[in-house]
């Protein structure tokens, strides 16, 4: 392994899906934000339920930890029972918002229009879209893995105004909660197809997005990911549900992010 200088700074993204009521959302926020007081090597975000969003708010308004919602909306408001719309993210402290992950696509009919409306309605309220893509593992055995997740690119930006930052967050499906991670390399060579794509085609700066691997990352694993150098962070899902394991995400995270693969 070789020291290398890197562009960005490492994001590591807590995904804590529909888990945790007020009472141990602050306790796990607060616990996070003692073990990550003096590290700030990475950009930290949490992306709690809607209903904990205003309290763990609270608790990050002094710390270095940024907040994140796990989903919103595209109409900025009106008659849309039960949603929530990007504005009201902003407005509660968020500056990061989940899109088009695969369990709203799989389970709630999110497609690839849709998201795309999320993207730029995200990105006019201020906040920075986190674009979730992935393939299945039928997509991944017929060795289209790189055509299918380019082609959710192209179609999630279809909407993103010019020089808006943004990020591409890459999730195979059969990775997710499943302890099978993509290995680094795998998931290095599709986010440089990523990258590729989106300087080339679409002629977006790389300065512009990050790009992050999601799925079952833990503490053991996530030096190998960060040390690819295709590879901006990460988006975690069951260990951001844990202090202890999230923090140890994010410090193997920053060191491997000081190196990159030989």
């Amino acid at each position: 392994m070789e020291k290398v200088s890197r562009v960005a700074t490492p994001l590591v993204i807590g995904n804590w899906k529909m888990n945790g009521m007020l009472a141990a959302s602050g306790k796990l926020t607060r616990e996070l934000v003692a073990l990550l007081a003096e590290h700030a090597t990475c950009e930290v975000v949490v992306c709690p339920p809607f209903t904990a969003l205003l309290s763990v708010a609270g608790v990050l308004s002094a710390a270095k930890i940024r907040l994140g919602a796990q989903n919103g909306y595209p109409a900025e408001k009106g008659a849309f029972t039960g949603e929530v719309s990007m504005p009201m993210l902003r407005d509660l402290g968020c500056d990061y918002v989940l899109v088009g992950h695969s369990e709203r696509r799989q389970h709630l009919g999110e497609d690839d229009g849709f998201i795309a409306r999320k993207v730029r309605a995200a990105v006019e309220s201020g906040l920075t879209p986190v674009l979730c893509v992935g393939e299945s593992r039928a997509v991944r055995a017929a060795g289209e893995s790189e055509r299918h997740v380019l082609r959710q690119i192209e179609l999630g930006l279809e909407l993103l105004p010019s020089e808006a930052s943004f990020v591409v967050a890459y999730e195979p499906v059969w990775a997710i909660g499943t302890s099978l991670a993509a290995s680094a390399q795998d998931a290095s060579a599709v986010l440089a197809a990523v990258k590729a794509w989106l300087c080339k085609e679409r002629g977006i700066r790389e300065q512009a997005f990050r790009l992050l691997y999601g799925g079952s990352v833990t503490p053991e694993n996530i030096a190998e990911f960060t040390a690819q150098s295709e590879i901006d962070g990460a988006l975690v899902g069951g260990a951001s549900l844990s202090a202890e394991t999230f923090a140890a995400v994010v410090v193997g995270a920053a060191r491997g992010y000081l190196c990159t693969s030989k």
